[in-house]
């Protein structure tokens, strides 16, 4: 906007203003004082520049300031849902845990982080029953480990052993497919211990099961 385009909303932020100054139900109303104050400001701005010069909002430092702490204020709200519903979905988990039919439920996104938050409540106590859920989910595809970039993802989100035992288990269950769970409890305890030669062992099986892996 040039200045002949701001002094014109000026005068017609300023009309406004008398006019509503005439009416009481629009006395309290802060929208049309605050829209003049701001033309006022740019008009101020423009007045002191170098004649020519345009308002550009991308160069004002005020309106930057303004959309920065909105982006903000989006941010930490977006954090404080977020913290919410791991919250939640960890009191849920909880729960499956202590009736026992944690192995029944479907995993979904953001239970990496539901993991974590059940360990902080305990003090940094490992997890074993919900780590060995995740693991199975996580070599069976289950849940929305179904889609690739959420099993990439769990890569960066979940500790060594737990995907240590999720490789391992993958293999196991590509070699022995009728496999039962509780036949495979030990891939959990050597992943707790050894994670490093479990993900050596996965990786071995994968090129004894992989044809031409050998050539």
């Amino acid at each position: 906007m040039d200045a002949g385009v701001v002094a014109a909303a000026l005068e017609e932020a300023r009309f406004d203003a008398r006019q509503a100054s005439r009416y009481e139900d629009l006395a309290d109303d802060l929208r049309g004082p605050a829209e003049l104050a701001e033309w006022e400001r740019i008009a101020a701005l423009l007045a002191a520049a170098p004649a020519g010069t345009v308002y550009d909002p991308d160069v004002d430092d005020v309106v930057q300031a303004e959309l920065a702490a909105d982006a903000a204020a989006a941010a930490r709200e977006a954090e404080l849902h977020e913290a919410v519903r791991i919250a939640a979905r960890a009191n849920h988990l909880q729960v499956l845990r202590d009736l026992g039919t944690l192995d029944q439920a479907e995993p979904a996104e953001g239970d990496e982080a539901a993991r974590d938050e059940l360990t902080r409540r305990t003090g940094g106590y490992v997890q074993a029953d919900v780590d060995a859920w995740l693991a199975h989910a996580l070599a069976a595809h289950r849940g929305h480990y179904r889609d690739p970039a959420a099993r990439h993802a769990a890569a960066g989100l979940l500790t060594p052993p737990v995907l240590a035992h999720a490789a391992l288990l993958g293999e196991l269950l590509r070699l022995v497919p009728g496999a039962d769970v509780g036949e495979l409890a030990f891939a959990a305890r050597l992943a707790a211990t050894e994670p490093e030669a479990v993900d050596a062992l996965a990786a071995l099986l994968t090129r004894a099961l992989t044809p031409g892996s050998w050539a």
